[in-house]
């Protein structure tokens, strides 16, 4: 049993800070071999999603706002723990992730996806928006987000992962 909560900075607990950035460290930086600078300055401004569990910290996603690395808000930082890896808990993550960034920020989500997951974030309704590039020696593709409108033109309402 996974349960969500958004944190911005300033309401992140010094425990939450630490489990946050050691999930970072330990999957982006150990597993992917991938030495990089994650503490690039955007975390002051973002929205942090923790997913968390009877073992503490499940799952996280960082909520970046329009204007700072994109025009639209950003979803990064998508990470999970590798103990609950192969369990569904990605897209109930990324549903959350979209609940919320959607909501705070009304319009189009960006993403840059790891190319190899390409499939996975098609079949969120996210789509291509750009050429391959490369981060961090992996192969990334920008990936936008368009959330569902209704006949009236107001967004869709959303189903919280939460509650089911």
């Amino acid at each position: 049993m996974i349960t969500w909560h958004w944190r911005t900075w300033d309401t992140l607990t010094v425990g939450e800070l630490h489990d946050l950035l050691q999930l970072r460290a330990a999957v982006f930086v150990v597993e992917q071999d991938c030495a990089y600078q994650d503490l690039d300055g955007l975390d002051p401004a973002c929205h942090h999603l923790l997913g968390l569990d009877a073992d503490g910290l499940a799952a996280s996603v960082r909520a970046v706002p329009p204007g700072l690395c994109h025009r639209f808000p950003c979803i990064g930082r998508v990470v999970t723990a590798a103990r609950v890896r192969g369990k569904g808990l990605g897209r109930p993550l990324m549903t959350e992730a979209l609940r919320h960034v959607t909501q705070t920020w009304p319009g189009p989500v960006h993403i840059g996806a790891q190319a190899h997951l390409h499939d996975y974030y098609a079949s969120l309704g996210f789509v291509v928006a750009g050429p391959e590039y490369d981060e961090d020696g992996i192969p990334h593709l920008p990936m936008d987000y368009a959330p569902p409108v209704r006949s009236s033109g107001s967004a869709a309402p959303w189903s919280d992962p939460s509650t089911t």
